[in-house]
Formats: structure tokens, C-alpha cells, sequence
């Protein structure tokens, strides 16, 4: 049965939230209001850019939350409960989540079922293995400069020919709204145990000209919603394009779609 966008948004902030109360009170409540706050998670399914059949690596994956959102899209999809025009969510074939805080991991790995795994670790040092689809959503900035440089490289050496890389950045040349963003991250660094120390922020264009030298092809996207922040989406691309539509005037209007 088709249903309209705003009930699909809610079915799935519902579905993908509930099996954190097995992790407890806190993992539940963080689950549904991340979310229900950050545009990105709705916008990811209506771009469809997830391959059909996906492995992926989640690169700062917290509690798990992209892994419980994907694999209850699919499940809705399965059940022929989506919106009519939208892309097919991805049949997740497996995720393999890394992430710095023990506890994130821990309620990850006690709350989401399925073709998962997920590891305590540093994503300077653990080993990526092959994916399909990479992805770093609001990490990378925890790590120096040259640590970002040598975490792209394995990522580019991880990722399969036509492989996808999505990576949520701070684009540090948006004055206020990157203010705004920063000193948010920093609360949420400290609190994830990473300390006071610095974090390492780019300019949208120093990032294009990171990921173009390796080989990329990359669009961006705003994914702030209705939020005064300066994320923005890099999505990179290996291999040739493939004539479709770009994707770009999409993305923008996914940015609303929340």
C-alpha cells in the first residue's frame, strides 16, 4: 500500500527507534530524537543513493542509527509500504559499523538485528576491508588534518570500482551557521569522551579538491532542513558517469524534505 511521505517518515522514526529500549532508556530517547531532528536520514532514502544491493561501511557510526533506519526502510518496502515515485531503499546485504565510544557501540550492538556488525575502534588504525558504499556522517573533523588525509586514502582503496562515499562535513567558510555547528560538535565530542582538543574543519572546496585528487567525482548537498547549521553532504562517486540526471538540483530539494 502506498502512503504518503509524512507517514513514511513517521512509521520509520518509529520502527527504527524501538528496539532501543532493549539498549535502554537513554539509547531509546537519543534514537527517536536524532531521528527526528536531522533531515539527513529521510533525505538519504528519497535520493535512493544507495546501490540496490549494499555493503557498507559506517565509518563514526554511533549507536547504529543509519543500520536501524536502512534495514527498517527496507522492511516497510518489503511490506509495500512506501511512497508511490520514490527510490527503492537499498537491501542492505551488510553493514559493518566502527566507532570510537565503547557505549555507542554497545548499544548498537544490543538494539539493531540483522546483517550487522559493529566494532569499537579508531578509524585511523582498524582495518575497513571492502565495501561498496562508504560512510562518514559528522566524524571526520574528530581527527587531524593529516589523519583525514590517510583515512580518505583507505577509504578509496576500501571501496569497490563504482563504489559511493558519503561523507557529512562542516563547511568552516559558513561564518555563523558553522559557528553554531562547531561549538555544538565540540559539546558532543566532549561527551563522547573525545575531550576539549580541537576539531579539524575544512572549507567545502578544500574538501572537493581532497576527494577530486583521489579520484571522485562529487556533488554536494545542504542537510541542515530547517536547522541553522552549515553540514553539507559530499557525495563521491568512482568510476565514469553514467549520463543519469545529476544529482545535485535533487539533493537540494531533499534538504527541505523533513
Amino acid at each position: 500500500m502506498s502512503m504518503d511521505p509524512a507517514t513514511l517518515r513517521a512509521r520509520l522514526i518509529a520502527q527504527a527507534s524501538e528496539p532501543y529500549r532493549a539498549a535502554g532508556r537513554y539509547a531509546y530517547h537519543f534514537a527517536r530524537g536524532k531521528l527526528s531532528r536531522d533531515p539527513m536520514f529521510i533525505g538519504l532514502l528519497r535520493l535512493g543513493l544507495f546501490p540496490g544491493d549494499a555493503h557498507i561501511l559506517d565509518l563514526g557510526c554511533g549507536q547504529g542509527l543509519l543500520a536501524a533506519w536502512l534495514l527498517s526502510a527496507r522492511r516497510l518496502y518489503d511490506a509495500g509500504d512506501w511512497p508511490e515515485g520514490w527510490p527503492t531503499p537499498p537491501r542492505v546485504a551488510d553493514i559493518h559499523g566502527v566507532d570510537h565510544s565503547r557505549s555507542d557501540v554497545t548499544r548498537a550492538q544490543l538494539a539493531v538485528e540483522g546483517p550487522v556488525r559493529f566494532e569499537q575502534g579508531d578509524m585511523r588504525l582498524v582495518d575497513f576491508g571492502r565495501a561498496n558504499v562508504v560512510v562518514m556522517l559528522d566524524a571526520v573533523h574528530y581527527v587531524d588534518g593529516a589523519s583525514q588525509d590517510d583515512v580518505l586514502r583507505r577509504v578509496r582503496a576500501a571501496l569497490a570500482p563504482n563504489g559511493l562515499f558519503l561523507i557529512r562535513v562542516g563547511d568552516a567558510d559558513a561564518g555563523l551557521g558553522f559557528q553554531l555547528s562547531n561549538w555544538i560538535d565540540r559539546a558532543v565530542a566532549f561527551c563522547r569522551g573525545y575531550g576539549r582538543g580541537r576539531l579539524h574543519c575544512r572549507s567545502v572546496p578544500d574538501w572537493l579538491r581532497v576527494l577530486e585528487a583521489l579520484g571522485f567525482r562529487v556533488e554536494t548537498a545542504p542537510m541542515n532542513g530547517n536547522l541553522p547549521f552549515a553540514n553539507v553532504m559530499l557525495i563521491a562517486r568512482l568510476g565514469e558517469a553514467d549520463g543519469s540526471t545529476s544529482g545535485s538540483a535533487q539533493l537540494r530539494t531533499a534538504d527541505n524534505t523533513s
